[in-house]
């Protein structure tokens, strides 16, 4: 069973690749790629995905760094994060779901309800407008910081020693995460929330890196699917990310592999925080040209 999802995720890969680098070399072609710095793009993939692989997290701070340098539109934001962490996210959950035990319907059912969360909620968001894409994030930073800044204080259950659901608590978990599938597409990461969830629900800590990561790996190729097709997302960041967020996450599975981030995560939150309160003061700005209009 573990190598058929295995298996999947190979396949998802490469069709996501094929979608991914036909529309770059159309635009390319066209001489239509952004102009952002592809270095600086770079740099923020690599140090993201290399503590994404750590279960940081990495849509929030990516977020955070693009506003604060600059680095791309805001309207692209949840399309960028979607298709740039696609493939590194898919080589973490390649990593973690071989060496870590889940039980197999627990985890194929909550990839499964992640997955089609996902591919309802891109459609959608990547229609939206500036403002609500503002807004949005606003919100889904301020949700990240919150989860975060609870497991930093323990209010959180620590979990248990189970690596699979049955009864209410499957379901539950399976309603969860096709919720949080659908919230990621508007850039709220997946990891926090869903790591809340699989403590909550009496589940071995170490079950959550498969779960969180196997559900990114399996929503995200058909939602960056669909924001390629729409154009809603930045291309030079996505290579940019794609490439050096890859090698971040082989740095960090197989050289670092465990560093203490209890101080990190601290600054993390701070860093949310603050790209939260800018994003809604986006919006508001959105708000009052329209309303000047």
């Amino acid at each position: 069973m573990v190598n058929l999802v295995l298996g999947l995720l190979v396949v998802l890969a490469v069709i996501f690749t094929y979608f991914f680098v036909v529309d770059v070399r159309k635009k390319m072609k066209e001489g239509e790629l952004e102009k952002g710095n592809f270095w600086a793009l770079s740099g923020v993939g690599f140090v993201t995905n290399f503590f994404d692989t750590l279960g940081i997290g990495s849509f929030a701070p990516t977020t955070a760094l693009f506003k604060f340098f600059n680095l791309t539109e805001d309207r692209t934001i949840p399309g960028t994060l979607n298709v740039s962490m696609t493939i590194p996210v898919i080589l973490e959950a390649l990593i973690f779901i071989r060496v870590i035990e889940v039980e197999p319907v627990t985890l194929i059912s909550m990839l499964a309800a992640a997955s089609i969360g996902a591919v309802i909620g891109a459609g959608i968001v990547s229609k939206l407008d500036a403002k609500k894409v503002s807004l949005g994030m606003g919100i889904a930073l301020a949700v990240v910081a919150l989860v975060m800044l609870a497991g930093q204080l323990k209010l959180f259950p620590v979990g248990g020693d189970a690596i699979g659901l049955t009864g209410g608590k499957l379901i539950l978990a399976v309603v969860a995460n096709f919720i949080l599938g659908a919230l990621m597409t508007i850039g709220i990461g997946l990891y926090a929330p869903c790591m809340a969830l699989v403590y909550a629900l009496g589940m071995s800590p170490k079950v959550a890196f498969p779960i969180m990561m196997g559900s990114c790996a399996f929503l995200m190729p058909a939602a960056s699917i669909k924001f390629i097709k729409e154009g809603a997302y930045d291309r030079k960041a996505s290579i940019a990310i794609t490439i050096f967020g890859s090698i971040g996450v082989l740095i960090a599975a197989y050289i670092v592999k465990e560093l203490p981030l209890y101080w990190l995560k601290w600054l993390v939150i701070v860093v949310i925080t603050y790209t939260s309160i800018t994003m809604f003061r986006t919006a508001k700005k959105y708000q009052n040209k329209d309303v000047t209009m």
